[in-house]
């Protein structure tokens, strides 16, 4: 197999790297070129065990966090995007807070031609909250 030299600004896949960002702000989302920009496929990612911690209590929250995306001529790659999830596990933060930011954090690094982020966070009190966001903004009802 040949190397991609467009693919050399990765810097943790193939890397043995363990000490996880303390936050988003220090986490580093990378990202690699798509091979099929002229194609409008989507790239579904999902994370079972997402956790971050309630800014009230203190006490962890835990989701699985689903983003779905069509790329433009960027990709993210899959190891940062991982780091970069569970460098929530400290913040303290609403739910709805986190899928904004992680919406915000995606378009901004890859710019895709759509993405949808989703959080179906674990009940807490009695009640299950599921926070879904969109780029660009849609008005359709939630699937």
């Amino acid at each position: 197999m040949t190397r991609r030299d467009d693919l050399k600004n990765l810097s943790m896949l193939g890397q043995t790297q363990h000490a996880l960002p303390a936050s988003p702000a220090e986490a580093t989302l990378e990202v690699f070129p798509n091979q099929r920009a002229g194609r409008h496929y989507f790239i579904t990612l999902n994370c079972p065990e997402f956790s971050s911690l309630c800014p009230v209590t203190g006490q962890p929250d835990t989701a699985r966090i689903l983003i779905r995306y069509v790329p433009h001529e960027l990709c993210v790659e899959t190891k940062s995007l991982k780091f970069y999830l569970a460098s929530f596990r400290n913040l303290p933060a609403f739910n709805e807070e986190i899928v904004n930011q992680i919406l915000d954090d995606l378009v901004a690094i890859m710019k895709p031609k759509e993405i949808m982020v989703r959080g179906e966070f674990s009940p807490r009190g009695g009640i299950q909250l599921t926070a879904e966001a969109r780029f660009p903004e849609t008005h359709e009802a939630p699937r």
